[in-house]
């Protein structure tokens, strides 16, 4: 199993290879290279941008293909993001599509339809912050301009995908 993780690019003595050893407990070698090569077409990276993915987040080897599929196709097809861009922010990939990606997602991008927000400011630091600091940042600001959006990102939070976060 260490040589397995090791194997991964993750160091012995990093933090990451406790959840390394984790990931390639009950996993063969085959099914590694399976979800490494299931991975790479998803997300269309390159040996070198998958392998860091997996040193960076040996857990998404645990993940499941419909997993990594969903995220893909929302992160490339929807946000736009580039698989690149993807590859070097893994961290991304942690976050629930339905709690997290998508509501703030949907709230990026109804403010920069309205004017309200920079059309330069990226969705990556929206996700990234704590839920305190989102509702800071991108809802508070913004009452008086659209004074549903606190309800709208709470309504999209639980899955539903309100009138006004329906885009052309």
């Amino acid at each position: 199993m260490v040589a397995c993780a090791q194997g991964l690019g993750v160091p012995c003595g990093s933090r990451m290879f406790r959840h390394a050893l984790q990931a390639v407990a009950f996993l063969s070698e085959e099914k590694i290279a399976a979800k490494a090569e299931y991975m790479r077409k998803a997300f269309r990276w390159s040996d070198a941008q998958a392998g860091t993915v997996v040193s960076k987040l040996p857990t998404i080897l645990a993940w499941s293909n419909d997993m990594i599929q969903s995220k893909a196709e929302f992160l490339i097809s929807e946000v736009g993001l580039e698989p690149g861009y993807i590859a070097y922010r893994p961290a991304l990939l942690t976050y629930s599509l339905d709690g997290r990606l998508r509501p703030r997602y949907y709230v990026v991008k109804f403010l920069k339809e309205n004017g309200s927000l920079d059309q330069d400011r990226s969705y990556y630091s929206a996700v990234m912050v704590m839920e305190n600091v989102f509702m800071d940042k991108y809802i508070c600001p913004h009452k008086e301009a659209a004074p549903h959006l606190t309800e709208d990102y709470a309504a999209a939070c639980r899955g539903e995908v309100p009138t006004r976060f329906r885009f052309a």
